[in-house]
């Protein structure tokens, strides 16, 4: 029997079984592969430690490939991702550092992707793509804390700064001045009680000659109502004598301009009809005759000849 030949396969296939346990165990066939992105973090990572879990809505997805500091601003943290490929990340992808548990144990999570968001590429200087970070609540409460406690401290000083020597001795005065006041006020009771009395048997009567000017008052009431009636009808009454004014102005002005030439054109001819019954009058006198035989005619004067017939 050969010795060397079995100890050679026994050597082959110990080998063989050692490749085929490193290869199962590196994934073999279903090994997955992996996308990497940047995520800077201006704030403290303090938990998260490499291989840490990267969660997309609460489902492992990948996990922290690398941290560093970034040598241009030591205050940032870049933390490098190993994100299983197909995953979704796009340009509203969201990395925040959260904890989980009790044990303090921090990770990343994703979210914020939304259906219409056109995917995470590269940004000019980066040699991966750059998902936007967000704040992790520790960091938010401690920032709401210590705007707080600034606050109550700001506060703090404002109130020791009003109880100082001089505003504690004013308060001090001030408090003597209302004991004082305190003292008269118990020392009067008798005297406040019987002012109270008086004030209210005051009220008393005064709500009683409210109720007797209540009548008063309706009269007058009624009586005003009456008399803005009358002026009413007074401003009817003035408005009609009004009208019946222009009627009659209107007959007047019709009777000036109609009527008034013809009654001067029969008083003109009244008065010449008068002048020549005054001149038959006169002439009847001086010739009665003349009503019968006519007028006799006038001789001629001195160098007048008769008329030839």
């Amino acid at each position: 029997m050969n010795y060397t030949l079995v100890g050679a396969f026994v050597l082959a296939l110990g080998a063989a079984l050692i490749a085929v346990v490193l290869w199962l165990a590196s994934g073999g066939a279903y090994q997955k592969k992996y996308d990497l992105y940047h995520a800077i973090e201006d704030e403290s990572v303090a938990g998260l430690n490499l291989n840490a879990p990267v969660k997309n809505n609460g489902v492992d997805v990948g996990k922290v490939r690398d941290i560093k500091l970034d040598p241009a601003n030591p205050e940032r943290v870049i933390l490098l991702l190993a994100i299983e490929r197909g995953t979704s990340v796009k340009e509203d992808t969201v990395a925040v550092l959260k904890t989980q548990g009790l044990t303090g144990i921090a990770y990343v999570e994703l979210s914020g992707s939304t259906r219409n968001s056109p995917p995470l590429g590269l940004v000019a200087g980066n040699p991966y793509p750059v998902i936007r970070t967000k704040h992790s609540l520790a960091t938010r409460l401690e920032n709401v804390l210590t705007n707080v406690l600034t606050r109550l401290d700001s506060t703090s000083n404002n109130l020791n700064a009003m109880l100082g020597e001089d505003n504690r001795a004013s308060l001090k005065s001030a408090l003597a001045d209302i004991a004082i006041v305190a003292r008269t006020v118990a020392a009067r009771k008798d005297a406040l009680d019987s002012s109270l009395v008086q004030a209210e048997k005051t009220l008393k009567n005064t709500a009683t000659a409210s109720a007797q000017i209540a009548p008063v008052v309706e009269r007058f009431g009624r009586s005003a109502a009456a008399i803005e009636k009358m002026g009413s009808d007074f401003s009817q009454t003035s408005a009609s004598a009004t009208k019946a004014v222009d009627a009659v102005g209107a007959d007047v002005s019709r009777f000036t301009a109609n009527t008034l030439p013809e009654l001067q054109q029969l008083m003109f001819e009244l008065g010449a009809l008068t002048s020549s019954l005054r001149r038959l009058s006169e002439q009847t006198e001086r010739d009665p005759r003349g009503l019968l035989f006519g007028r006799k005619p006038v001789a001629n004067g001195p160098g007048e000849s008769s008329p030839k017939p």
